[in-house]
């Protein structure tokens, strides 16, 4: 049995679940509303206070649909309740974020500012000149927007100069040596 399917999703107050036909599933809560069509072959319930997913037979497919259904509502839940968010940090000289309004601007040595607009449900705050935070109810989206943001420049191995996660580690590579 899937280890994370059978795991029941605990709903928190506040945060309301409702399963229509086709399995819609809509989650509301304090931050917002999602709404997401999950694969009909699961069999989703709402048992005191829990959400629970079970499938219908064990063939490799419905397995692997399985944890993923279970995963893709309790993100869900979570996103509604608490949200999301992604820490991004610029580093190098000259380079540097700015936001205004829905625009975000980013410096990162190109002979032109590379300017993004926030997409729906996303919203990405800068905090001085090299952090950018990126929020949302949604993970997939957030997820998303970090990753392009994240792609204008890449952080590269040599000095680490570019656009990376908080948390990512950059594997630094020597730089050549000089003949004497």
């Amino acid at each position: 049995m899937s280890r994370i399917g059978r795991m029941p999703i605990a709903i928190p107050a506040g945060v309301t679940v409702e399963i229509a036909e086709n399995n819609k599933v809509t989650v509301k809560g304090p931050k917002g509303t999602l709404e997401r069509v999950l694969p009909e072959e699961m069999e989703i319930k709402i048992e005191d206070g829990h959400v629970i997913v079970s499938r219908p037979n064990d063939l490799k497919k419905m397995k692997s649909l399985h944890g993923l259904t279970r995963t893709l509502i309790n993100n869900m839940v979570v996103g509604v309740e608490k949200g999301y968010e992604k820490v991004l940090e610029v580093n190098g000289v000259g380079y540097r974020a700015a936001k205004s309004g829905k625009t975000l601007t980013l410096n990162l040595g190109y002979s032109h500012p590379v300017e993004m607009i926030d997409p729906e449900g996303v919203e990405a705050v800068v905090e001085g000149q090299n952090k950018i935070i990126v929020k949302g109810i949604d993970k997939e989206k957030v997820g998303q927007y970090a990753a392009e943001i994240r792609d204008k420049r890449r952080p590269e191995p040599y000095k680490g100069k570019g656009i990376k996660y908080a948390d990512e580690v950059i594997r630094r590579k020597v730089g050549k040596t000089g003949k004497k």
